[in-house]
């Protein structure tokens, strides 16, 4: 094999990525965030304060106005990040019809697991091997159907919104926590979307955005699952949806620190440009490691098919590397402090993950080339 660059690897490269966080979660803040520019009249009050309900409001508007967020449907602030905000709604939705599950890739396993071992629906499964999606054309579309937007351990994502049919029976269940922000979703055909703001937003963790259209609505209102619902799922009272959950009366106590740190993110993103800002930035970042991996013979992308490959966490195959060696590389970037958290995720094949949203500066992606080379050499004994 040729090696591209190898002599230069050898090299130790004199410029570093200035802000070397590209963690697909949490990912990296804001540019210009640090602790101090956050407001702290919230901290130790009551969530259920004048100013707790407030800040939380505003959290909840800044979301439906940077992402486009239709009046039809309801945002909520809900508790254990994306996997609480989607096993809220599984548990309180499915049931009514039959299921099909989509997985390619280990979060959507997951839900896959829940429908078939927790709930019991014996779902259709559509599945495809790690950098693949599976036949988006057998969906049935009279079933509920859950699925992952933006496949963060696989690179993979679906191209767009035209396979999910208009006049769909059932109901959308989208897994969007990598995708929102980084990609104009298309609100009519989601019914269920949920979230968690250490993705594209790089907020803090164990908080999960809910965001539920006529559809669910309609459903929740009409329909009692078999299953018992933990206190922590429960959406409505009396067959009526508890609207205060979705004006920012949480279920249970949030962080409010947390909340102010994701208000940051947010104005941040709202002083930008909102979402078409966002895109751009994520675009760009994309841009710039396809760029590097299409220079280097010893990279490649997990997602073969441009159409279907994540702007945002983008999965990378290594020639020759295998588990050890894939570790040794990440570490020796991190012992540099040139790059954190690389590694792909442990169940997916031996590779890369280089998260590439927006709050990641496009010249830290491109500073990354040089010293990827240098691990690779290093990993391998150069």
């Amino acid at each position: 094999m040729t090696e591209l660059g190898a002599p230069a690897a050898r090299t130790k490269p004199s410029v570093k990525p200035a802000r070397p966080f590209f963690s697909s979660g949490p990912c990296a803040k804001p540019p210009g965030w640090s602790a101090d520019k956050l407001a702290t009249a919230s901290l130790g009050r009551s969530h259920r304060s004048k100013i707790g309900k407030a800040r939380l409001e505003r959290a909840i508007a800044l979301t439906r106005a940077v992402l486009r967020v239709p009046d039809t449907h309801r945002i909520a602030i809900v508790p254990g990040s994306d996997t609480g905000a989607y096993e809220m709604a599984m548990w309180t939705m499915l049931g009514a019809r039959p299921v099909t599950a989509l997985a390619w890739e280990s979060f959507g396993e997951g839900w896959v697991t829940d429908a078939v071992k927790q709930l019991k629906l014996n779902p259709t499964i559509l599945r495809a091997d790690y950098g693949a999606l599976p036949d988006l054309g057998a969906v049935d579309w009279g079933h509920d159907v859950l699925f992952t937007w933006n496949g963060t351990t696989s690179g993979v994502r679906v191209p767009d919104g035209d396979w999910i049919a208009a006049d769909r029976e059932g109901l959308s269940f989208a897994d969007a926590t990598s995708a929102v922000f980084a990609y104009d979703l298309p609100w009519d055909k989601l019914d269920v979307t949920t979230f968690s703001w250490q993705k594209v937003l790089g907020g803090e963790g164990a908080h999960g955005v809910l965001i539920l259209g006529p559809r669910a609505v309609e459903r929740l209102e009409g329909y009692t699952p078999a299953w018992p619902l933990p206190k922590i799922f429960r959406l409505t009272k009396g067959g009526k949806l508890v609207e205060g959950v979705f004006a920012g009366e949480t279920i249970n106590t949030p962080s409010m620190l947390a909340v102010e740190d994701v208000i940051f993110a947010l104005e941040w993103a709202e002083g930008l440009g909102r979402l078409d800002a966002l895109i751009a930035r994520s675009d760009a970042n994309a841009a710039a490691l396809d760029a590097i991996v299409a220079e280097r013979d010893w990279l490649g992308h997990l997602a073969a098919d441009p159409a279907t490959r994540s702007k945002t966490s983008v999965c990378l195959t290594v020639a020759g590397a295998d588990a050890a060696l894939i570790k040794k590389l990440a570490g020796l970037l991190e012992a540099e402090g040139a790059a954190f958290d690389i590694a792909g995720y442990r169940d997916a094949p031996p590779g890369l993950r280089i998260w590439c949203g927006a709050t990641v500066d496009t010249a830290d992606v491109q500073a990354l080339g040089p010293w990827l080379d240098w691990a690779y050499a290093g990993a391998r004994g150069g």
